[in-house]
């Protein structure tokens, strides 16, 4: 049976950060003072504060984070909070005489922390009652494990919902639920949320297939250490009270920072393309496609975007329209491609009506290409892993691409390299990676390709 009441667990994270920010405003206009109840100190304080958080990772406060750790997140937060304050009335009012900043600052750290206190507080409450828990399971039946399953059995306001435990080595106890393979089923029917794997008995193939099941199902993974376990660089440590458990460290898209960091890109750039480019080169694209065949300029076809979500992909039109658009992708020496369409496809200029994509939100600049729907339907059944180019937006261009795998699938080897190299950009992404995939892509537009058509 499926369980409710974790549906509006995303938002809660979101609406702290949203009060924190309304209180440091609110502040403001109480003072009444115009150094203060202006659009740049409210615009500043606002950004630096939300960039300090990411920075100090103040607002990552889990159901078993310890309130000493709460203390010490506020006090690294408004220490480096309390310089950009001051920094702020050495840039903007250099020379100006302003009163009541260290009246303002402490009770914005009065304010802020009290509210800080009180949302952890009232959320354990909250989950005494039986609201906003996370569904788990234990694999493995060590003393580590036996320990983590009775700290979620005595511990309520934590908000862990436990099941029970799978284990190859046969139990009498009621907690038992069967092998570690009976466990993959279980967890999609009951609907579990997180995975707490012990290390002692668990072979590292096991391991190996339970880490892919949880990628695969976007389910939380933990691993139980024993006391004496040797700690991977890949794992964080963290303590359930006294009780040490590894977290996988976050991939960079499980990250705020890098979406907004990445949408940000993806704006300023779209906007510069259309505003230097886009707006004197689709009349003249649109002449030369008109001329050449009949037919509409941009070409509209569904593709899969981030979690599966379809949305249409817009290109310029560079084919004779035909049937077999959404059936058959484009080959060497196709005979749909026009005279014009062969040079549009040659240059990937094409492809410039996927900026309006960008800004619309359905793709970003860089990620993996987006396939019609007929090539996801089959390379889902044959590619291993292939769903977890879902996970991210697709884009115009991509890592695979500038590696040489672009344009028409000849063998399966093109498909699963394409596939590695999309797996490997969403587990390494970095701001910089973006920006040589693009240098690289022009690179590649200037001295042609050639499997570019």
């Amino acid at each position: 049976m499926k369980l409710k009441g974790r549906k509006y667990s995303i938002f809660i994270r979101p609406l702290i950060i949203l009060i924190d920010i309304l209180i440091i405003n609110a502040i403001a206009f109480f003072y009444s003072d115009k150094e203060y109840l202006n659009i740049t100190f409210l615009t500043y304080t606002s950004v630096f504060w939300v960039l300090i958080s990411l920075y100090t990772k103040f607002y990552n406060v889990f159901r078993y984070t310890h309130i000493s750790k709460l203390v010490s997140l506020l006090i690294s937060q408004f220490f480096v909070f309390i310089l950009a304050f001051f920094a702020y009335f050495t840039i903007f009012r250099e020379g100006v005489i302003v009163n009541r900043q260290i009246e303002i600052i402490f009770t914005i750290i009065l304010s802020v922390s009290l509210v800080k206190f009180f949302s952890f507080f009232l959320l354990k409450r909250y989950r005494l009652g039986g609201k906003n828990f996370r569904n788990v399971i234990v694999l493995g039946e060590s003393i580590a494990a036996k320990n983590i399953a009775k700290l979620f059995s005595q511990r309520q306001d934590l908000g862990y919902r436990f099941y029970g435990f799978f284990s190859n080595k046969k139990s009498d106890s009621k907690k038992y639920l069967g092998s570690i393979h009976a466990a993959f089923q279980f967890v999609l029917k009951e609907s579990i949320d997180e995975i707490y794997c012990e290390a002692a008995t668990i072979t590292q193939h096991q391991l190996n297939e339970i880490r892919e099941f949880t990628t695969n199902h976007k389910i939380e993974f933990r691993l139980i250490p024993e006391n004496k376990a040797i700690y991977s660089k890949d794992y964080i440590l963290e303590h359930y009270g006294t009780l040490p458990v590894l977290r996988p460290k976050q991939l960079p898209f499980e990250k705020l920072e890098t979406h907004l960091v990445k949408r940000t890109f993806d704006i300023l750039f779209s906007v510069f393309i259309c505003v230097t480019i886009l707006w004197w080169l689709f009349p003249i694209v649109f002449l030369l496609v008109k001329i050449d065949s009949k037919g509409p300029l941009f070409f509209k076809q569904k593709r899969d975007g981030i979690n599966g979500k379809q949305f249409y992909c817009y290109k310029i039109r560079s084919m004779k329209t035909n049937l077999d658009a959404d059936k058959k992708q484009a080959t060497k020496n196709d005979d749909r491609i026009t005279k014009i369409g062969a040079f549009l496809r040659k240059t990937s200029l094409d492809e410039l009506p996927q900026f309006f994509n960008v800004l619309k939100g359905d793709m970003s600049i860089v990620g993996p290409r987006p396939h019609i729907n007929i090539q996801t339907e089959k390379y889902i059944k044959e590619i291993d892993n292939y769903l977890i180019r879902n996970s991210v937006k697709p884009g115009i261009t991509g890592l695979a691409q500038i590696s040489g795998y672009r344009g028409e699938v000849i063998k399966k080897a093109d498909i699963k390299n394409r596939v590695k190299f999309d797996i490997f950009y969403i587990e390494n992404w970095s701001f910089f990676l973006d920006l040589k995939i693009i240098f690289q892509t022009l690179i590649k537009i200037f001295k042609g390709e050639e499997k570019a058509y």
